[in-house]
């Protein structure tokens, strides 16, 4: 059984829509893309570096796919980033592209959820989901995801895309760790069970 991680970058309010650029999802009217480009020290360019090492396949977004087919297929051999992106496996999640061209990537057909549990059946390293938005919420929504890697950026946009949204399965979570790279605040957390709960008052001896 494979592992699926998903590996978000998220505002301090909760949006996750456009981290990279002013044009990357002006859906809504977004206009605040961008927002993390200047937090993106070398220490954090090394720790994704880090993360992709882990990684056996790439499982993207048909919008993360589109900017991630434009950029990475022309980085030189020696950016590592660049070089794991290439080299990886890569499965495409989308209602409307007919085909993909980027190296070593393959088009979902059908149900995205059943083949997405289907490919977490199989055997291999990690399967990792970068940006992907709209795919997050499906894997949400059937509880596909076993853990997050979240980088919170200290800023505040507003309105926006959010990490969480409707469709959330209700699950519980174990905190794996924090660490901080020039204000962003990393955090891992592992799919664990369900949601627990309790009350608080001087009933319960709970403050």
């Amino acid at each position: 059984m494979r592992k699926l991680r998903v590996t978000s970058f998220v505002t301090l309010d909760g949006v996750v829509q456009a981290p990279g650029g002013p044009d990357e999802d002006r859906e809504g009217g977004f206009a605040h893309g961008g927002w993390a480009v200047p937090r993106m020290s070398q220490e954090l360019i090394g720790r994704m570096t880090d993360l992709l090492a882990d990684a056996g396949a790439l499982l993207l977004g048909r919008r993360t796919y589109d900017m991630f087919a434009a950029t990475w297929p022309l980085a030189g051999a020696d950016d590592p980033i660049g070089a794991r992106m290439n080299a990886l496996p890569k499965y495409v999640a989308s209602r409307t592209l007919e085909r993909v061209s980027w190296r070593n990537s393959t088009l979902l057909t059908g149900d995205v959820a059943e083949a997405v549990a289907e490919l977490k059946r199989g055997e291999g390293a990690e399967i990792q989901v970068h940006g992907s938005g709209g795919l997050l919420r499906t894997l949400l929504a059937h509880d596909l995801v076993d853990e997050f890697h979240v980088l919170t950026f200290p800023v505040l946009v507003g309105p926006g895309k959010r990490l969480f949204g409707t469709g959330t399965v209700p699950a519980g979570l174990r905190h794996e760790g924090t660490t901080v790279s020039g204000g962003v605040v990393i955090s891992d957390y592992v799919r664990e069970g369900a949601v627990e709960y309790g009350a608080m008052g001087p009933e319960t001896g709970n403050w």
